[in-house]
């Protein structure tokens, strides 16, 4: 053996220090190859759509109702079922509820028949799994306890009173409220084995602060950022333009407390300053659904109005910096005196060309006011706690695409040029494209987060973060320009136009995707790429299954300003030992509604890539399965040294006595 194998077989004898130890758990994990595959979830561009995203989790995209059915649909009736899977969705408020109805020995009974039927439900989710598997997902207080209640047959008769005195002594020691909840959390991980968001946890709903901290407390999750999370993700390391962007889309959209509440960001100096301009209804901003008064309206389009000036200037220093992203900036095109803008050499008039604080001898300068205000706001940034661990958050768990189980995931596009080609990014001397351009682009975010976390500034890599947010050869935008400004000042629409890629026409072909597939080392029948990013249009016939299943459109209109585009409410792609399904949620009620009257997401489900039972998908045949599979053979090299060391020293002993 080699003398690093050496090393490293030594390191592994440390763990297992004996033949027994090494070949027990061998066969551990030999069981473990034979077991389902886990189940995959998939779900994407949630725009800060907290309460639907929380039920989602809750119900876990309808699993968990389909449990329930499958264990109790002769036993309850189909509104018990739907009490009781609500039980398991929101256990504290359901608990409370009961606690209100009843008392004593009722409330007790209670407690006793949906703590049976939780551990049946627990039961089921956990029967693909190892028992020590399944314990890492238990409180540290009753791990042993639901343990036993979830490997015990209650149905043996030597068992049966031992399995109802578990329940007897939580009920009498005042433990059942605890359990059931512990039960429904074990339930929800257990349903689920691995969760992927492809992207856009923000944008324009109003909490993705808090999307993002339930999202805190998941262990086996990944995201592939979208163009408004590496927006925020740039705002939260101090990017100039990313910080006005994210203040601009935030006012705009009406989110202002996602700011002030959500992050601790006072707007409070922008609204003083705002408040002396005089009003212009092109910057009217989104109530969002809540009831303001006249006056608050107005200054909140004031308010937008003056960071929109502040972004532009950001802007241009941004690009002044960067000729290699061959963009113009905006003032550099901008005529003031005449209220002009110059497109592609075509002189545009706009419909103001009131600019008071753009000086056209220096565009790109912000007064005095306006650098006070940005600096407060670049610094509050900065400072923000709980922004920079969802900064963390997105980095460690992140990544611009991913490879896993025999699927590309990823936001939005691989850019191409008009013929189809794989586009070129040329910095320097360096050329990027295809896959090289999605791994510069991760190390250029990489970089400036590093720097970050050192306390430093790598301006040159934190401005691609901006660029990915809008860039014409961004894998996040997928478009040629972001007409922002053309959107505000310039009235004929078809100054608005935004072209997508060309990755948007030549994705629907199956022979394209299989080449990109394989451009990522991704072959077999099974292969797929899913992408977000693009609301799809079922409401017009529009199908999210595309290049004869081999690309998976999934961004299903989880804001609720997309659901008359697309028809729905989201998806969720669903992968497990049994295939691919793909599920079209209806819009969301509410919590209260959910809780008061059971009401849950209905979605129709499409199934598109089924196995037979026979050919159930094994954790061997999955990512973590090949891992597996690599340190089996690493027991076994140890295996075969410690008996090749048993055999010599036996040799020794026999050589020592015929002496």
């Amino acid at each position: 053996m080699k003398a690093c194998n050496e090393k490293f077989l030594d390191l592994l004898g440390e763990k297992y220090p004996s033949v027994q130890a090494a070949t027990s758990e061998i066969i551990n994990l030999e069981a473990i190859l034979r077991l389902p595959k886990g189940t995959e979830h998939f779900v994407s561009d949630l725009h800060g759509e907290y309460e639907a995203f929380c039920h989602l989790m809750n119900s876990q995209s309808g699993a968990i109702r389909e449990k329930v059915d499958m264990l109790f649909s002769k036993a309850l009736t189909e509104p018990e079922r739907a009490r009781f899977a609500t039980l398991i969705y929101y256990p504290q408020q359901v608990i409370e509820e009961a606690k209100a109805k009843e008392s004593g020995v009722a409330l007790n009974e209670w407690y006793k028949t949906n703590l049976y039927r939780l551990a049946d439900v627990c039961r089921l989710v956990a029967s693909k799994y190892t028992r020590s598997k399944v314990r890492k997902v238990l409180p540290d207080y009753c791990g042993y306890i639901i343990d036993e209640l979830i490997n015990v047959d209650r149905h043996n008769f030597n068992k049966e009173e031992y399995y109802n005195g578990i329940f007897d002594a939580i009920i009498e020691l005042g433990r059942a409220e605890a359990y059931i909840i512990s039960l429904t959390k074990a339930i929800k991980a257990l349903v689920v084995d691995h969760l992927h968001i492809v992207g856009d946890i923000y944008d324009r709903g109003d909490s993705p602060d808090k999307i993002l901290d339930m999202l805190c407390e998941m262990n086996s999750i990944d995201i592939q950022w979208g163009n408004h999370d590496v927006l925020w993700m740039g705002a939260a390391m101090g990017q100039d333009a990313c910080v006005a962007d994210v203040v601009r889309i935030s006012l705009k959209y009406g989110n202002a407390d996602l700011l002030e509440k959500g992050y601790g960001i006072s707007l409070r100096q922008l609204a003083f300053y705002a408040d002396k301009m005089e009003y212009d209804p092109h910057f009217k901003t989104s109530t969002n659904g809540k009831t303001i008064s006249k006056a608050d309206h107005e200054l909140a389009g004031k308010m937008h109005k003056a960071i929109f000036t502040i972004l532009f200037k950001m802007e241009g220093r941004t690009l002044k910096r960067h000729p290699e992203y061959n963009m113009v900036p905006i003032l550099d095109r901008l005529d003031v005196e005449n209220g002009t803008l110059t497109i592609d050499g075509t002189v545009v008039k706009l419909n103001s060309n009131d600019f008071p604080t753009i000086d056209p001898a220096d565009p790109y300068k912000l007064t005095e006011e306006e650098q006070i205000i940005f600096d407060g706001f670049k610094q509050a940034f900065l400072s923000c706690e709980k922004l920079q661990r969802h900064l963390a958050f997105f980095m460690n768990k992140g990544s611009l695409y991913k490879v896993y189980n025999n699927n590309l995931i990823f936001h939005g596009c691989i850019p191409l040029d008009e013929n189809g080609d794989y586009a070129d990014f040329v910095v320097g001397d360096k050329v990027y494209r295809g896959k090289g351009l999605m791994d510069y682009s991760e190390s250029c975010i990489r970089n400036a987060y590093n720097a970050h976390t050192l306390g430093k500034c790598d301006v040159m890599n934190l401005d691609w973060l901006w660029y990915s947010w809008c860039g014409a050869l961004s894998p996040l935008f997928g478009k040629d320009k972001m007409t922002t400004f053309e959107r505000i000042y310039i009235d004929d629409k078809a100054w608005h136009k935004e072209k997508k890629n060309s990755y948007y026409k030549l994705c629907q072909q199956r022979e394209w995707c299989e080449k990109l597939l394989r451009d990522f080392g991704i072959e077999g029948p099974h292969s797929h790429i899913i992408n977000g990013h693009v609301p799809v249009k079922e409401v017009e016939g529009e199908n999210p299954i595309k290049a004869d299943g081999k690309l998976l459109v999934i961004d299903g209109g989880f804001c609720k300003a997309y659901h008359k585009t697309t028809g729905i409410a989201g998806y969720t792609l669903i992968f497990n030992s049994h295939g691919m399904e793909l599920a079209a949620h209806e819009p969301f009620t509410g919590v209260a509604d959910a809780i008061e009257n059971c009401t849950d997401i209905h979605s129709r489900v499409r199934v598109f890539e089924r196995v037979t039972d026979q050919e159930r998908m094994t954790v061997a045949e999955t990512d973590m399965g090949e891992e597996i599979k690599g340190r089996i053979e690493d027991l076994k090299d140890l295996v075969e040294r410690y008996r090749a060391f048993e055999s010599k020293t036996l040799n020794m002993c026999a050589a020592t006595v015929l002496k």
